[in-house]
């Protein structure tokens, strides 16, 4: 999922466990998890199934992957996918990480954890759970640096082959301690990059549900395609935002966040499952900052986000905001895809250019 891997890896590497990364994702990787899902399961399931086959392949013995609760079918993924595994004779454990409500939960969820690390001490978990959760941190940092870079960078494409090239450098560090410093010297890089003079890029809201968010083989690099069409984005989710909000106390963003919430509440009030309470909320809160348009990204059949969906349309005329919604599936054409986000691009550029045109006229009275 996007760049999770790498804090993923990071702690692996510290606890002395072999981490087995996947290949990038690609069409192979999707072929793979398409022929062995179920036809009417959700993208992500399709894309995770590949992975994992493709990690099978290269020698991984073991999948860890985090659980859910409520009507997303996120929760039952690592269940189906090992019983679809297991069918195919591969012989592999998937560790289910769920989020513990009571005490017996508590106690299979230390035993999951103590399966995975082996016989540590309790602080060293604790100690590397921190560094892999600051890496986590600053490598979302880094592409947060990259969004704002892109759309403003003086040679197009120098920002994307600084990221390719710190892609291709983080197989050769191991542990967090190296990984931490090449995401800061890379991070540096792309600061330093000239940029266009006097540009102001059109600012973007992306929401939606948070494996398309994040992995950009399946949101076929929207956020590159945005910022080379002069596009500042800005998204709701992040791995770090959702480590923050669930697992890091950290309070004052989870104020941040329910305050959110709390202005969608005329059009959601409460949580449906994955992550579209989010993207209603999220997407009220852009207009309110005054963003120029706002893109809801999903994968085929996802059930929350199909109701955020339908409740969209009143956020976009009653804050007089232009919003789209893109659905990607197996089938999706990129090329349909790009031309449906180069008319948007131009559709929030007419609009903020006809509201400076009619504010400068309001001004002369």
């Amino acid at each position: 999922m996007g760049k999770v891997y790498i804090s993923a890896k990071a702690l692996l590497e510290d606890l002395d466990i072999d981490a087995v990364v996947p290949p990038r994702n690609t069409k192979e990787t999707l072929e793979i998890g398409t022929k062995f899902s179920p036809e009417t399961a959700c993208l992500p399931l399709k894309i995770l199934m590949g992975n994992y086959i493709q990690s099978i392949e290269k020698g991984a013995e073991a999948v860890v992957i985090t659980g859910s609760c409520g009507p997303c079918r996120f929760g039952y993924y690592g269940v189906v996918q090992e019983q679809i595994l297991r069918d195919l004779g591969y012989d592999i454990e998937i560790l289910m990480l769920d989020p513990p409500k009571s005490k017996e939960d508590c106690k299979y969820f230390i035993d999951r954890l103590v399966k995975i690390t082996g016989p540590r001490k309790v602080g060293d978990v604790v100690k590397y759970s921190w560094q892999a959760y600051m890496v986590n941190k600053a490598c979302d940092e880094l592409y947060e640096i990259a969004l704002d870079k892109r759309p403003r960078e003086l040679i197009k494409g120098s920002t994307d082959r600084l990221l390719h090239d710190f892609e291709m450098n983080i197989p050769k560090v191991r542990g967090s301690k190296a990984t931490m410093k090449l995401i800061r010297d890379y991070g540096d890089k792309i600061k330093n990059l000239d940029e266009q003079d006097g540009f102001k890029p059109l600012n973007l809201g992306l929401v939606g549900e948070i494996y398309t968010l994040i992995e950009p083989f399946v949101n076929i690099n929207i956020e590159q395609k945005l910022g080379n069409l002069g596009v500042r984005v800005y998204k709701n989710l992040t791995a770090d935002k959702w480590v923050r909000n669930h697992i890091v106390p950290d309070i004052r963003f989870r104020i941040h966040e329910k305050r959110i919430l709390k202005e969608g509440k005329p059009y959601l009030g409460l949580c449906i499952g994955g992550h579209a309470w989010q993207t209603v909320a999220h997407s009220v809160n852009y207009a309110k900052e005054g963003l120029d348009g706002i893109i809801q990204i999903m994968p085929f059949g996802c059930m929350p986000e199909i109701v955020a969906k339908s409740i969209l349309p009143s956020v976009s005329r009653d804050k007089d905001i232009p919003i789209m919604t893109l659905v990607v599936d197996e089938m999706t054409g990129e090329g349909g895809y790009n031309t449906r986000l180069e008319a948007f691009v131009d559709l929030m550029s007419n609009k903020k250019e006809e509201n400076s045109l009619n504010a400068r006229a309001l001004s002369r009275y």
